[in-house]
């Protein structure tokens, strides 16, 4: 389980490509290594990746064939950064929401907003998925807890915002992201299955009438 809570960013130091599979290192500092072993979880831009090898300040992770599919990590080049956060422990603190790491989808950046001391991203999301999104909710953005701000229609789905402060868009890719550019998304997992029990309650209620 993951908090959302983003410790740093982790620069991609080499990538090595096979078929339908990838094998990324990054560069991780030590106070971001502390007690890291072989097989511990590590999430990157929100995915939960199994550490493969370590060597000195070099941890390697491999991405299978549904990983790259389904987020932005198969176009991470060598050189970029990812947000990275260790997997959380008993006892620490939860200053985000529960995680698991598993990505639902991406989303496009569609407008960025500039405001003395924060920045507003604007991102869309699929009809299908539009149904999760709700003002003061949580969400998942590239591993990054966030609560949602204005939720609009949009052709084919729905935009939703989000607001950043400055420690936020220090810590976090966030900072670099532009127009055009895909996020990973998260969807509460709380909100997922309230909203599908409701929907199921009120579909079976309809077909008995």
């Amino acid at each position: 389980m993951f908090t959302g809570i983003v410790q740093g960013v982790a620069k991609v130091v080499a990538v090595r490509e096979l078929e339908d599979f990838r094998v990324h290192v990054v560069e991780m500092p030590p106070s971001m290594r502390e007690g890291l072993e072989i097989g511990a979880s590590v999430a990157h831009n929100g995915v939960c990746l199994t550490v493969t090898a370590i060597e000195g300040d070099n941890v390697s992770f491999d991405l299978m064939r549904e990983t790259l599919r389904l987020t932005n990590l198969g176009a991470v080049t060598q050189g970029q950064c990812v947000n990275i956060e260790r997997a959380a422990r008993f006892g620490d603190e939860i200053g985000g929401h529960a995680m698991s790491g598993h990505i639902i989808s991406m989303a496009d950046v569609v407008a960025i907003e500039e405001a003395p001391h924060n920045r507003r991203l604007w991102f869309s999301l699929p009809e299908r998925l539009g149904r999760f999104v709700f003002e003061k909710g949580y969400i998942g953005v590239d591993g990054i807890s966030l609560t949602i701000g204005d939720v609009r229609p949009a052709e084919g789905g729905v935009e939703f915002s989000v607001n950043l402060i400055p420690e936020t868009l220090s810590r976090t890719t966030l900072q670099n992201r532009v127009p055009g550019d895909q996020v990973n998304i998260e969807i509460d997992p709380q909100t997922q299955v309230i909203v599908e029990t409701v929907e199921r309650v009120l579909a079976q209620q309809s077909g008995a009438q």
